[in-house]
Order: structure tokens, then sequence, then C-alpha cells
């Protein structure tokens, strides 16, 4: 029986892995070449076909293969096994130590039958081995608990599961704030949640050019005056989007400023309006304005007991009306980054990662549908806890939620993380923008809904045949409960399930999970660029009070936004985070294989082409458009919140 092993490392100077029928001992991938040995195990079979017992014995000869790694180097390699192995359950690997301690980082395992039409058995992998202990890796094939009624897997998982809730701890970054991942650091992170190396150069790389374009900026605007708003042109080059250009062309129009709460970078917080509040008090003669925004408009009063602040309208002087549009946007600019981003993207998928890692062990099939979208958020996240929101960080230096208001805002948002809210039919419905032509945010976010939903239904329909098979799976239910009771801090008060009762239940939070971390984070990530790079249009701070009388000058609005340094380095971290990803994976496109069989794949398929069905429409649809929206479009929606 061949066995091959497929190993290639991810990318340049990184590592390799392990199985449980086989027993690999591999080293490094180092600057010079070190052994690599592949020991085989089998597992006993009964007389009729079926295994007998569920640990490996050692066969009384041991194939060996001595292998060589070299840096940068991808290897895929055979052994035959002439001894039948019986019933292949699981391969093991183990990295044997020899003159250092570098991991070794496998893709998956094949195991090919005997003859030309043999079965071929995938055993995925998709980790690092470290040290010496031994990797135990099951055959693709998803299973849950009560597919599992000998036990076979049963020592198995509750091994792993138990491990894993060693390496992957709940961990609190700020009172009153949804959990995370334990550790302050990166080191502390497990290493399989660590950028590899592609994608740790790029982004450390790209972050040392948005500090040197910083000091450039700075140096050349250090002892000059600012006095127009042509003057932000100064800082507004290298590596700008066409839309940014035009944004800042178009920036004072009053129709591109409301463009932008449908189907800018935030459009989270629009909401249809069905009367006016009560309490707005109109001057006298503002009967005809008052009955255009009783049909028209939505407005926020101030709490009560306040003065009522002056109305600004379209009629006051213009730079009157554009510094009350400017403290708009900057407004919208801290609930945007805070409230819609980084809460309702990042850290809630950081929630679900920790949870899966914690309660599905990696022979679960929701374990083998969800791991795909998670990866590399939980560094991104702790990249983002130590430098933009950290203590001196970039929201301390120069956003004006910084120095603990933005800490604040978090908490108090945390109570608007309500289920419906994350599921785009429900939070559609709720702010009545199902049926708004003009809105191509809602147009593709519940298109791309529809489509992760049908593939969401078309993995769970293979392993859940009943409502009450999915009611008896405890991991899942200790999965949901973890998500909802300790991750979201008792979300259950929100809308969130604690229990799954039914396969419908089981395929609409599955979606929930998959949609945030895919297109609900993309929808508030990819237009930061297009929108925040010319300052104007959304400052990070304002540096003098609201405005409380309409006598608004250029000079009062010039001091009013971002200086050159604040104004320099929000277009420093737009440019960093919000340019097109070279080491990214869009959307359904990633490469591992953790299902075997055909029956998933014919799904993962099916769902390919529905995503390319809707590439296509967005595609013709934006030809058509002034202003295309792309933020949901399949090619650049990331596969999991990894920037």
């Amino acid at each position: 029986m061949p066995l091959s092993i497929f190993c290639p490392p991810p990318h340049p100077g990184l590592r390799n892995s392990i199985t449980e029928n086989g027993v690999v001992e591999p080293t490094a991938w180092c600057s010079r070449p070190l052994p690599l040995w592949l020991i085989l195990r089998r597992f006993a079979r009964g007389p009729e076909g079926r295994a007998s017992r569920a640990h490996p014995r050692i066969p009384s000869r041991k194939p060996r293969l001595l292998i060589l790694f070299c840096l940068r180097q991808e290897v895929e390699f055979q052994v035959d096994v002439s001894e039948y192995l019986g019933r292949l359950l699981f391969v093991k690997l183990r990295k044997r130590h020899l003159l250092s301690d570098d991991a070794w980082f496998c893709n998956w395992i094949s195991v090919q039958g005997p003859g030309a039409s043999g079965n071929e058995f995938r055993f995925p992998c998709y980790r690092w081995v470290e040290g010496d202990g031994i990797l135990s890796l099951p055959e693709g094939t998803g299973r849950t608990v009560v597919d599992d009624p000998q036990g076979l897997f049963k020592k198995h998982r509750e091994e792993e599961l138990a491990e894993r809730r060693k390496l992957y701890r709940w961990g609190n970054w700020k009172d009153g704030l949804i959990l995370n991942i334990a550790g302050a650091t990166i080191n502390d992170l497990p290493v399989d949640e660590r950028f590899l190396e592609d994608k740790r150069i790029d982004f450390e790389a790209s972050l040392t050019k948005g500090l040197a374009d910083l000091a450039i900026k700075d140096s050349l605007n250090i002892l000059t005056c600012w006095k127009s708003l042509d003057d932000f042109n100064r800082i507004f080059w290298c590596g700008q989007s066409k839309l940014a250009e035009r944004v800042r062309d178009s920036w004072k129009e009053d129709a591109l400023f409301g463009y932008q709460f449908l189907n800018g970078t935030n459009p989270m917080l629009l909401r249809r309006s069905v009367r006016l509040p009560a309490r707005l008090e109109f001057p006298p003669g503002m009967g005809e304005l008052q009955a255009e925004l009783e049909k028209e408009l939505q407005l926020q009063l101030p709490h009560k007991g306040s003065p009522p602040p002056p109305l600004f309208l379209p009629t006051d002087p213009p730079m009157t009306w554009l510094l009350a549009k400017c403290w708009v946007r900057s407004s919208d600019f801290q609930l945007h980054e805070l409230h819609s981003h980084l809460l309702r993207g990042h850290l809630v998928a950081e929630v679900i990662a920790v949870a899966t890692m914690r309660c599905l062990p990696s022979i679960h099939p929701m374990f083998k549908l969800l791991i795909p979208h998670l990866r590399y958020t939980m560094e991104i996240n702790i990249r983002a806890r130590t430098g933009l929101v950290s203590d001196s960080g970039v929201f301390d230096q120069v956003v004006s939620t910084g120095g603990g208001g933005h800490v604040e805002l978090l908490q108090r948002a945390g109570a608007f993380l309500t289920y419906s809210s994350f599921c785009p039919p429900d939070d559609l419905a709720d702010r009545g923008l199902l049926g708004v032509k003009s809105s191509f945010y809602a147009q593709d976010a519940l298109r791309l809904w529809e489509i992760l939903s049908r593939y969401v239904e078309g993995i769970v329909s293979l392993h859940y045949k009943t409502d009450e098979s999915v009611r008896d799976d405890i991991e899942l239910q200790a999965w949901c409960r973890d998500i909802t009771e300790i991750g979201l801090l008792g979300a259950q008060d929100r809308g969130f399930p604690v229990t799954l009762q039914s396969k419908d239940q089981l395929c609409h939070f599955v979606t929930m999970c998959i949609f945030t971390c895919t297109g609900q984070h993309s929808s508030t990530h990819l237009g930061q660029l297009d929108w925040y790079s010319w300052v104007p249009n959304a400052p990070c701070t304002m540096r003098l009070p609201p405005p409380t009388t309409k006598d608004v000058t250029l000079e009062k609005v010039m001091a009013t936004l971002p200086n050159f340094h604040q104004a320099s380095l929000q277009m420093s971290i737009t440019w960093q985070l919000g340019r097109r990803q070279p080491i990214m994976v869009a959307l359904g496109q990633h490469e591992e294989e953790y299902f075997s069989g055909p029956e998933p794949k014919a799904v993962l398929k099916k769902f390919r082409e529905e995503l390319a069905a809707l590439e296509k429409d967005i595609e013709i649809r934006n030809a058509q458009l002034d202003w295309p929206y792309e933020y949901l479009r399949p090619s650049l929606v990331e596969n999991s919140v990894a920037i």
C-alpha cells in the first residue's frame, strides 16, 4: 500500500507536521539538509474486516525512509508498504528533535489503497509539528459524536479538546468587553494562529513603509502653515485609490455626503424613520422644511435636559454647512472604526474562533466548515490591541475618542450586539432597507447571505439527518454555549441562542458566523482607503468644540480639522489596512481540504459557482453606476478576518 505524504511549506522559511496509522518524524525547513524519518502504524482488524480496537500497534517491521529538507523546498514523497494495514482511521506524525527545535508544517497526508483503482484516503493536517510529541490526525471524513457509535474516535476527540483548552484560553482585554484569546502579545498565541512567513513579511513591510511615508510628510510640512483645505493635498499621495481621488474632488457635495451612509465604508447605521421625534423643535417660519423632514429624515436628539442644538441647514453659509457635515462624518468615523469594524467584525469573529478551537475537534464537520474562515484572526486582533487601541496607541495619539473614550464606546456598544443585527435578512428588515434600490450594500449583503446559507445547508445536510441529531451533538451544543454565554457575555438576552434545536437553527447560526467573518467584515473594511484617505471627508479628530453659532470661517474650519501630523497618520494607517492585500484568500477559494469524499467537494463547487455568478452580476451592475459598489464583490471579500 503506497503512502504518500504531501507537505509543501506554505511559505519560505516555514515548517512542517503529522498523522495516526503512520508516524512521520520530520525535522524543519532550514538552511541545511536534515533527515525526515517515516514510520508506519496500523489498526488491527477483526475477521470480518472491521476495526476490532481503536488503538494502534506497531508492525513487526518498520519501513523507514530518509528525506532531506532544505530551505524554501516543497517535498512530496512516497512509501510503498507491503504489509496490509487494515482499516485506516488515523495517521500519526512526529518531528524528531535533532539540532534545533525548528517546527515542521504539513498540509495533508494521502494514503492510496492497493492497485491502480485503490481508494485514496486523505488525512488533513495544516498544522505545525513542534517538539518531539506525536500529532494524531483522523481521516478527513467529518464525524459528529452521533456518527461514532462504537466510540472509535472518542478518546481522540477528548484528548484533542483537552489540549486545545490549555492553549486557547479566554481572556479579557478590558472589563465590560466581550472576551478574546488570552495573551498580551503575539508570542502568547498558539503557533497555529500566527501569521505564516509571507503574511508576516508583507504586513510588517507595509507598516514600515507607512511609518516612512509619515516621517517624510511630517518633515515636509513641519514648518508650513496650513491655511486652505487644498493644503491637505500635500499629504495626499503614495498609493491612493482612484475612488479616493474622486472623493477628494467631490466631498463637499451633499449627494455624496448622503450616499456614504448607504454604500460607504459604514453602511450599518442608516435606519428608516417613519416619524420625527416629538422633542424636535423648529424655529418659526420652518413649516415647509418640517413637512419635508417628516417625509424624508431621520434625526437623533440629545438627551433630555440638555439644550437643543442649533439646526444646521444647506441654506446656511457654505463654511457653516461644511463644518457641520465634517462633524457628522468625524462622528461616523468613530462609530465605524470602533463599533462596526473593530467590535462587530474583528472582536466577534475572535469569539467565534476561540470557541471553535475550544469546543469542536478537528474531526467535527462544523470545525471543518468554519476553520478556513478563522485564519489569522487572533493575530491581527492582538496586533490591534497592542498597536491601534492600546495605551499610547494610534487612537490615543490622533483619534478624538482616544484616551479611554474608545474603550467606553466599545463597552456601550456591546448592548447593540443583537443576534438579528448580524443576520442581513433580519437586520435590513429592522432598519427598513429591504427593497431600497439605491442601497447596493443591502442588495449584495442579502444575496451573499443567501449563497452562504445554501452552502452551509449543503454541508449540514450531509452530517445531520434529523433535528434530533443536532440536539444530541454535545460538542455542537457546547460550542454554541461558549459563544453566547461565555465569549459574548451572556448574549442570550440579545437573541443569541444557547442551544441549537434543529437543522434550520444550526444552519442560520453557522451562516451568521461565516458571514460575520467574511462579508460583514469586508463591507466595513475595504472602503477605508477609498473614503478615509481624503481626511476632511472623514476626520479622525476635531480639535475645536462643535459650533454653536453659524458665523463659521475658513480659519475656524482649518483649526477644527486634524493638523498635518494627525492627518498624515490617518492616511498612513488607512493605506496600510485598507489597501488591497497581496496575501489574501478570496471567499470560498481556500486551498485547504479539510473534508474528504466527493459530497463535500460537490457542495463547495456549487458554492464557488454561485459566488462567480454574483461576481459577474456585480460587475455588470457597477459598469452602469457612477459610483460602483465593490465591497461585497466575492473576489475582494477575504475568506477570514485577516487584516
